[in-house]
């Protein structure tokens, strides 16, 4: 691939790889059981509410952890020993999930759906160190100058993690059964855990350790009263919360295009295509010019696409608006990252990582609940409709309340 031979991989080659590595093997296990625990799910439930409810037990546990874990990477230990914790909690989740699969857990469809939202649990607290120990190592590892560059290979790796974990995740189910799926997820986590385990870089002294709740507070303040960082925070979030159609996959596969697992593996893998080809892409020609409405503009993209996904009656047609929406999803994910490894302190990485995570990452399970909750209400294509208009308006609320964002150009950050 072309991409690896550029000089960003040549400073610290063995590092980044191994880096990268770590990444896209733990996103492949987690986007693996996602897939699988939703089919899991709808197959045993038959009930959209159901399916929203697998988002809020994933978030309720990675909100309560998430501040704690930022600081602890900024405070505690080593950066690659979160990481590692991050792929072992994520691979205690799949264990728990193959006992529940192979009918050593749960004696009837209520207990078993109860187990299942237990296990799946693990994966919240799992999700919390995984980007804060990351993000953290990607900054030891390169120098400013290469962090737009970085940020797009970064991306395409996740993004590769995406389309590959959904559709592996699919096939397995319909081929070899639910079982046979989350056991290979937790052989991805122990990869996760050698690639990380095996960097070799001189990490520095963490912060002089100071009070739990003082340091989280100071990295709230820092975040709250940036208003690029925090106006870039709130435009993802808003537009994941109310654009999550994609935990309605299940329902749409089963109940309005009559297919099986597999069918949802290629859903789920579509918009992760578009984002491969936008980051490979931006790793190549980086945005550097009207960064800020580059981002408005590609969270607008986003909203349209899924507006569109929702009026859609052919799989082959929802998967193509669901690949165009991966494509300006791949945009605005870019831009942010990049912002935010700018525009962060050393210091405070950890815990801006945390924040930032909160306000994306648990506005994905956060979504899968509003959408199932809103499919209950309305129906499933109007819900996804309605989550579309959602996304439009938070981005003219943002391109009113937040100028600096708006016209935001990347070199005011160096």
């Amino acid at each position: 691939m072309r991409y690896l031979t550029h000089p960003i991989l040549t400073v610290h080659q063995h590092a980044f790889l191994k880096l990268l590595t770590y990444r896209v093997f733990i996103v492949l296990a987690y986007q693996m059981m996602a897939v699988t625990v939703g089919w899991h799910i709808y197959e045993i439930t038959h009930d959209t509410l159901s399916l929203g409810l697998i988002g809020l037990v994933e978030v309720v546990p990675y909100f309560a952890t998430a501040l704690f874990a930022g600081h602890a990477v900024d405070h505690h230990c080593s950066r690659r020993f979160f990481g590692m914790l991050a792929a072992f909690l994520l691979g205690l989740g799949a264990v728990a999930l193959s006992a529940i699969s192979a009918g050593w857990l749960g004696e009837n469809i209520t207990n078993t759906t109860l187990w299942i939202y237990i296990a799946f649990a693990f994966t919240g607290v799992a999700r919390a160190f995984i980007s804060p120990s990351y993000n953290a190592l990607f900054a030891l590892i390169l120098p400013r100058e290469q962090f737009a560059r970085a940020a797009g290979i970064g991306s395409s790796v996740f993004q590769i993690g995406l389309v590959i974990g959904p559709a592996l995740g699919g096939i397995l189910v319909g081929f070899a059964g639910k079982t046979v799926a989350y056991t290979f997820a937790i052989a991805l986590c122990v990869v996760a855990m050698v690639a990380i385990w095996s960097i070799k870089l001189s990490e520095p002294e963490p912060e002089a350790s100071t009070e739990v709740l003082k340091s989280i507070a100071e990295g709230l303040r820092f975040v709250f009263n940036h208003q690029i960082i925090f106006g870039a925070l709130a435009l993802d979030m808003f537009a994941v919360l109310f654009g999550g159609a994609v935990a309605l996959l299940p329902a749409f596969i089963q109940d309005i295009y009559k297919l099986g697992p597999e069918g949802l593996g290629i859903l789920r893998a579509a918009p992760a295509f578009g984002a491969i080809f936008t980051g490979l892409w931006l790793a190549r020609h980086p945005i550097n010019l009207h960064a800020g409405r580059w981002l408005l503009a590609s969270v607008a993209g986003f909203g349209v696409s899924i507006i569109g996904f929702g009026l859609c009656t052919s799989i082959w047609l929802a998967g193509l608006m669901l690949l165009i929406s991966g494509i300006f999803d791949g945009v605005s994910v870019v831009m942010r990252q990049t912002i935010m490894q700018l525009a962060t302190p050393d210091a405070m990485r950890g815990r801006v990582s945390a924040i930032n995570g909160i306000f994306i990452g648990s506005s994905n399970e956060l979504g899968a609940f509003e959408s199932g909750f809103t499919a209950k209400l309305m129906g499933l294509v109007p819900s996804v409709i309605f989550g579309g208009l959602m996304t439009l308006g938070v981005v003219g609320v943002t391109a009113k309340l937040a100028p600096k964002l708006r016209n935001l150009e990347l070199h005011q950050l160096h």
